[in-house]
């Protein structure tokens, strides 16, 4: 398909307008908050080690029990905002990830930081699955990709508050006010949620959801993993993401200081630079594909391509470090894999029927085991 996707909306479709965009913006900013707690570790990791006293194998450890967790938890998130709706869903997960927040800050011991990580990780996967059936709920489906590439733009956001802010803040205040400081923003989106957001505008009641126990979830997962579509979205998201999230979430920072011999000042902004690349071509991705879908394919490869070029120019390139050209280029390339990332999801939303939103668990939660093991 070559031609702009089509600007009338489909029968049925939600109205979107302004009431839409402020209750999807509270599911956004839960995302928002979520994204925050999840990379803090990003910036923390030197801290960490030496806060825990563990080496590097321990600190991975970190990362790999929070994604294991967020990574099993997608499919039955995907379940359970079928069974529940989003509002409870988001609830327990903010629930969740503030505690896990806030039991990061008092840890004592390595064990308790980890239950901590893995509490956080659960309460994180309910997010963005929320956010974008919230979104699939208030707006017309010809939105759906700028709506999911706005999604994660803001929660680039909160990833830019953690390069930005938490670094700062933990040589100025110290671990445990940082952690249980920024824990009390989970508090903030938990009250606007119970008071504003609704699940879906009056008059356009999702069907009652069919659900005939083990057997019937099986084959939902069973026929969407059949869909051509399905496998090409987790693929997708499989390979655009794993650069990027391994950077943020933790590696990023001792590689710059470690590898580089860069300052943890000069390593913040590239970080920073990171952030914002992903943010700027989020927006453009999202335009190019709700006009264009036959570009989907062409900026996912093209993503992939030349991130693993600069990956290689750097590490392979003679000398003890990398110059700083090509550093800012790498972190501005690292930028364009989160909203690749979500192309995937427009790969498998076509391929599934309405009653299968639950496949969007499927696809994330196999893909985010990319980023699960240590490099």
């Amino acid at each position: 398909m070559t031609s702009a996707a089509p600007t009338l909306s489909l029968p049925g479709d939600p109205p979107g307008g302004r009431r839409a965009a402020w209750i999807w913006g509270i599911g956004v900013a839960v995302y928002f908050v979520a994204i925050i707690f999840r990379t803090s570790l990003g910036v923390a990791g030197l801290d960490a080690a030496d806060r825990f006293d563990v080496n590097a194998s321990a600190l991975s450890t970190f990362s790999i029990l929070q994604l294991l967790v967020y990574a099993g938890m997608q499919i039955p998130v995907g379940l359970m905002v079928d069974r529940l709706g989003t509002k409870k869903v988001l609830t327990i997960g903010v629930v969740l990830f503030t505690l896990g927040q806030l039991g990061f800050a008092l840890s004592p011991s390595y064990g308790m930081a980890l239950a901590s990580r893995a509490l956080l990780g659960c309460g994180d996967a309910m997010t963005f699955i929320s956010v974008l059936r919230l979104g699939a709920r208030w707006f017309p489906a010809r939105r759906g990709p700028l709506i999911g590439q706005v999604a994660a733009l803001f929660g680039m956001a909160g990833n830019l508050v953690s390069t930005l802010f938490i670094a700062r803040a933990l040589h100025g205040f110290g671990w445990t006010t940082t952690f249980a400081g920024s824990a009390v923003a989970g508090v903030v989106v938990l009250v606007l949620l119970l008071l504003f957001l609704k699940d879906h505008p009056e008059g356009h009641e999702p069907p009652p959801s069919e659900h005939a126990g083990s057997a019937y979830v099986c084959k939902q997962l069973a026929a969407a993993w059949r869909e051509p579509g399905t496998r090409l979205g987790m693929w997708v998201h499989f390979t655009t993401q794993f650069p990027a999230m391994v950077f943020l979430l933790l590696w990023g920072m001792p590689f710059l200081v470690e590898a580089q011999g860069l300052s943890r000042g000069t390593a913040g902004e590239l970080l920073t630079l990171v952030v914002l690349s992903n943010m700027a071509v989020g927006l453009v991705y999202g335009q190019v594909i709700a006009r264009h879908h036959a570009a989907r394919t062409p900026l996912a490869l093209g993503t992939v391509a030349v991130t693993a070029l600069l990956w290689a120019a750097t590490i392979l390139h003679p000398g003890d470090h990398a110059p700083m050209w090509l550093l800012i280029t790498l972190c501005v390339v690292l930028g364009s894999c989160g909203p690749a990332s979500m192309i995937g999801f427009d790969f498998a939303r076509p391929a599934n029927p309405p009653t299968r939103r639950s496949v969007r668990g499927l696809l994330r939660g196999s893909s985010t085991w990319a980023a699960s093991s240590p490099r």
